[in-house]
């Protein structure tokens, strides 16, 4: 690297560092009674983070295909102390369903101070087959029905001075090979939710957007994509979850987790990819 790339590199690890360590401070009492529409909230970083918002006293609304499996994650934030639970089932593949659950959970709850976007489709963590159509059905899933979701609530959080908390990926930051659809489909969200919080703020909204960016996290679902491909230390899903929620609840504009892949982004801006893509491999090997 050269000597400009280098100074330019430290000066954004410090960058990096400063935002992590004076963010704004936590509070708890701000999510008590906090209504929350939380989708992808069957399993996974879905069901943490259902879990952890009911440890604070949240009101939920729990969405996610499984109507079954969702019924006992309710069940579960019941006793774990939230307040109010709702479930509604939902296939985010159906252009109609986020309207309509939107309206669903507004009812139930008398309006929305989060909107938690979380549901993905399944990956194919694999070389590009020329699918277009499976290209076509993910963008639906992991990018048209956040959209359309975000905007049928911006009503209800504008007036509440809200907070929309989008869960992307690396790969939507940073190009890696075996996720082309994917990756198109986290990139799309960056691109938009990125714009959509410059024009939130250009118009006086006090809507926050914040883009959470996931590195390899522990759920059934990763892993099974990964198993046998690549060797990379997983992150536990319970800790991505209270990362996500402390972060849409101090209004930041992005979160890194783990929190040493903003550092690997802004190697991956200053230098070649491929040498980054090998540091990435090279750090998250146990």
């Amino acid at each position: 690297m050269k000597p400009i790339g280098k100074v330019l590199c430290a000066a954004g690890l410090l960058a990096g560092l400063l935002a992590f360590f004076w963010r704004e401070p936590f509070n708890p009492e701000s999510l008590v009674g906090a209504r929350v529409l939380l989708t992808g909230a069957s399993a996974g970083i879905g069901e943490q983070m259902a879990y952890h918002y009911a440890r604070f006293g949240a009101e939920m609304v729990l969405t996610a295909r499984r109507e079954a499996v969702l019924q006992k994650v309710m069940e579960k934030c019941l006793t774990l102390g939230a307040k109010k639970v709702f479930l509604i089932p939902a296939d985010m593949s159906s252009p109609s369903e986020p309207q309509k659950v939107v309206q669903f959970a507004v009812q139930k709850l008398g309006g929305l101070d989060y909107l938690v976007l979380n549901h993905i489709g399944a990956n194919r963590f694999q070389m590009w087959a020329g699918d277009v159509e499976f290209t076509r059905w993910l963008m639906q899933v992991n990018f048209f029905s956040y959209v359309a979701l975000a905007t049928a609530a911006l009503p209800t959080l504008e007036k509440n001075n809200g907070s929309l908390v989008v869960v992307s990926s690396v790969a939507g930051k940073i190009a890696t090979p075996f996720t082309t659809s994917y990756s198109a489909t986290k990139f799309a969200l960056d691109g938009f939710f990125s714009s959509l919080r410059h024009e939130l703020i250009m118009q006086g909204k006090n809507v926050s957007v914040t883009l959470c960016i996931l590195g390899l996290v522990d759920t059934d679902t990763a892993m099974e994509s990964v198993r046998g491909k690549v060797h990379l230390t997983a992150s536990p899903a319970p800790e991505a979850a209270l990362a996500i929620i402390l972060g849409g609840a101090t209004r930041l504009q992005e979160v890194f987790y783990p929190w040493w892949l903003q550092q690997v982004f802004y190697l991956w801006v200053l230098a070649p990819s491929n040498q980054v893509l090998q540091s990435y491999y090279n750090y998250s090997s146990p």
